[in-house]
């Protein structure tokens, strides 16, 4: 099982629900404050106790798109068919604005080859939250943040 179905089947499940939406996110500037940043949480899990996820991010907005890379990497705790984690690599990119706050800075991860698109918004320099394709936070958002290491 693959992170990407179960942040599909996630957000699917959420949208379905009328989760979709909720107050918007306060940016807190244009870019990362180092070179390199790395990121921590555990986004829940249908099947498992839960997907660790491990975002580092190298380069700063002023950098050139070669020069701003992420490394995404998922571990599944306790799932019953003991998935292998899952490695991503791309290229981020920097964008303006949310569906609630045209002020917001979100972060677009964009894996090499296979894998889906990642949006994180950018809470305040200690914290990213998994956002949906639209850039819209999700009313349990609280549970899809990722804490700076």
């Amino acid at each position: 099982m693959q992170i990407r179905t179960l942040l599909v089947g996630s957000a699917m499940l959420a949208l379905l629900a009328g989760c979709a939406g909720g107050p918007g996110g306060q940016g807190t500037g244009p870019g990362m404050d180092s070179a390199e940043e790395t990121y921590q949480g555990t986004l829940p899990c249908r099947n498992c106790e839960g997907i660790d996820l491990n975002v580092t991010m190298a380069g700063d907005a002023q950098s050139s798109a070669s020069d701003r890379t992420f490394d995404l990497q998922a571990s599944y705790r306790g799932h019953p068919q003991n998935p292998s984690d899952e490695n991503y690599a791309g290229n981020w990119e920097l964008l303006d604005g949310t569906a609630d706050n045209p002020e917001a800075t979100v972060y677009e991860l964009t894996p090499q080859g296979e894998g889906q698109t990642y949006y994180f918004l950018r809470l305040d320099p200690q914290t990213l939250e998994l956002i949906d394709p639209q850039r819209r936070r999700f009313q349990n958002n609280e549970m899809l943040r990722l804490n700076r290491l």
